[in-house]
């Protein structure tokens, strides 16, 4: 110590404010700002992270939604390719001759090749027929009486439906079974009741 500071006075001589008092508010203070300021930070790393994330979740969605304008104008291709393919019995095929036996192969062939390309995109067929209607899936575009299927039961596709990744890209149009009436009563009650309206 230099003689300087011998005059100078004690922390514990200092008046109130000064001392021991003032150094520990002064300290308490600081430990709450180093408090304010590792909360801030964590904050920051933590909206970091989440804007990270939200980014990578955005980047994956594009990938795999960005052909859904491309595939839904697609699926009117395959569908002209399946009524085409139906259009032409298995008895008319054995009858025709190998040229047309042959275009008939070709036009298999790309409707076999253009499934593969849309599945490997992420478009997958929606399985309807026998399954419960699901208003989320499927289109109904009428209800028919069916002998053999239970209410609310798909009964015939009218059109496929497909699904890109975790979306509905195109609802399935289907005939679903009613609810069958119920059974005419022998006494002819209806009819008396009928005429009197």
């Amino acid at each position: 110590m230099s003689a300087d500071n011998d005059n100078d006075p004690l922390p514990e001589d200092l008046p109130d404010g000064n001392g021991a008092d003032g150094m520990a508010q002064e300290l308490n203070g600081l430990r709450a700002e180093v408090e304010a300021l590792k909360d801030r930070s964590l904050r920051a790393l933590a909206e970091v992270e989440n804007v990270r994330k939200r980014l990578e979740r955005e980047r994956d969605e594009a990938r795999t939604y960005s052909v859904t304008r491309f595939a839904r104008d697609i699926l009117t291709v395959a569908d002209n390719l399946n009524r085409a393919l139906a259009a032409f019995p298995a008895e008319a095929r054995a009858r025709a001759d190998e040229s047309v036996k042959a275009v008939l192969d070709g036009v298999e062939a790309t409707a076999r090749e253009l499934a593969a390309a849309l599945a490997r995109h992420g478009v997958k067929p929606i399985e309807a027929e026998g399954q419960r209607f699901d208003p989320n899936l499927h289109q109904a575009i009428a209800e028919v009486p069916a002998k053999d299927a239970a209410p609310g039961t798909v009964v015939n596709v009218v059109q496929t439906g497909y699904t890109i990744g975790e979306r509905l890209l195109r609802p399935a149009m289907v005939t679903v079974a009613k609810a069958g009436s119920p059974p005419p009563s022998g006494n002819g009650a209806g009819e008396t009741m009928r005429s009197r309206l």
